[in-house]
């Protein structure tokens, strides 16, 4: 029986995978099939990478815009946080819809099925199956076909951090790569992102993490190679981001009313949705003349470096029929923090979140290093010991399952990855 397992390491960025901290990837990397030229979408935010990997797409396509994103529920635009537990059904209720395109989950789920485990925010971890076609375990709450509730019983109870992960590691290798075995078994640490948020990266707290985190992917790894038993296993271990440095918060809300090119705090007609490292500036109608004056406004501003709109949104992967207007990126160096970390990147006020902190990791741009998350194939027809400089994302992950399930991939921005 031919059957996947992926493991997504949330936030670990390409080059913090080597020998001393990341022993397990590290071989894993000698053992299979590594792909050195990796990348996620954009903006680089769990919540829309995760859709992306459920779906094959890029965000214009799948729908899911950031971490952060407006919608109007009847009374304007609202910004509003993508990982709340409610949002999935405040975007259905609010559009008709979840995500624009099938999931993984929806692909398959007369072709063996797909169960999720995963410990990141509920919005990240339930847009791997919005609509209920499998199952999802998650500490906010765990879901059957149908998006029936599981039992408190069956549910997954675990902390948000690496103990969780530990403990979500256990059951994940028990349960379902041993027993239940189905077409495809996922699995998302909250870990290292969770923590990098709230330290420096490369400090010796942030070290100790990483090798927690290794060592839950490394019980992951060894479960598959003592439970395969005949099956073809393909075997993915990745990371959709990776994370710099902030080194200053970037006011753009304020920006923008201070221009005269918004109302006021909280008015409908231009709302930013900020992605830290990136910002999404929603126009609504009857603002539409200002968008020109925007753009300029923005292109001009000090600490804006990329200005994307109409069909230059096309080039970062979104949509141009809809009321994102414009996104931003922050000016960045590849200076190197305290502990010798390179990458220093501005961050756009996010009043929706607290995880931003300046001197600690964060994510959602276009920064070389957030932008080079690792990945690593084993199994399904791969090579050993192979390392491919072709460019990958993170949408090509979808089709390479489907590729290995015999499935078809109509309908997919990504393609399956190279296995010479």
């Amino acid at each position: 029986m031919k059957r996947a397992v992926v493991v997504i390491c949330d936030g670990l960025r390409a080059d913090m995978v080597h020998q001393g901290t990341t022993p397990n990837l590290w071989a894993l990397a000698a053992q299979g099939h590594s792909f050195t030229n990796h990348r996620s979408v954009f903006p680089a935010t769990t919540r829309t990478t995760s859709a992306s990997i459920a779906t094959g797409c890029l965000p214009g396509r799948h729908g899911l815009d950031g971490n952060c994103m407006a919608i109007d529920e009847g009374e304007g635009l609202v910004p509003l946080n993508v990982g709340h537990p409610d949002f999935r059904d405040r975007l259905r209720k609010a559009t008709g819809r979840t995500l624009r395109v099938p999931t993984l989950a929806e692909r398959l789920k007369d072709y063996g099925g797909g169960i999720v485990f995963s410990n990141v925010s509920p919005g990240a971890a339930y847009f791997q199956d919005p609509d209920g076609h499998g199952h999802v375990y998650h500490r906010g709450g765990s879901f059957g076909p149908g998006l029936t509730p599981l039992p408190e019983s069956e549910g997954l109870s675990v902390s948000h951090d690496v103990s969780g992960d530990a403990d979500m590691t256990e059951r994940f290798c028990d349960e379902v790569v041993a027993n239940r075995r189905p077409a495809l078994a996922l699995m998302w640490f909250c870990e290292p992102d969770h923590s990098q948020h709230a330290m420096p990266l490369g400090s010796p707290e942030h070290l100790a993490i990483l090798a927690l985190a290794d060592a839950n992917a490394g019980r992951v790894i060894q479960a598959v190679r003592e439970t395969a038993e005949g099956d073809e296993v393909l075997l993915i271990v990745a990371s959709d981001h990776g994370h710099e440095t902030v080194d200053r918060i970037i006011p753009l809300e304020s920006m923008l009313i201070g221009a005269g090119l918004k109302e006021g705090p909280g008015s409908h007609d231009v709302v930013v949705a900020s992605n830290v490292f990136s910002a999404h500036v929603y126009v609504a109608p009857e603002a539409q003349g200002r968008l020109g004056d925007i753009v300029e406004f923005l292109k001009d501003a000090e600490d804006v470096d990329q200005v994307f709109a109409g069909d230059d949104l096309i080039s970062v992967g979104h949509r141009t029929d809809s009321p994102l207007a414009v996104s931003v990126t922050p000016k960045r160096t590849d200076d190197a923090n305290e502990f010798g970390i390179p990458g220093m990147n501005g961050a756009f006020e996010d009043p929706l979140s607290s995880e931003t902190r300046i001197g600690c990791g964060q994510h959602g741009g276009l920064g070389p290093f957030e932008q080079h998350p690792f990945l690593i194939v084993q199994g399904g027809g791969f090579g050993v010991g192979v390392g491919s400089e072709d460019p990958t994302s993170a949408i090509d992950l979808a089709p390479t399952i489907l590729s290995h399930l015999d499935l078809p991939c109509d309908g997919i921005d990504g393609k399956p990855l190279a296995k010479d």
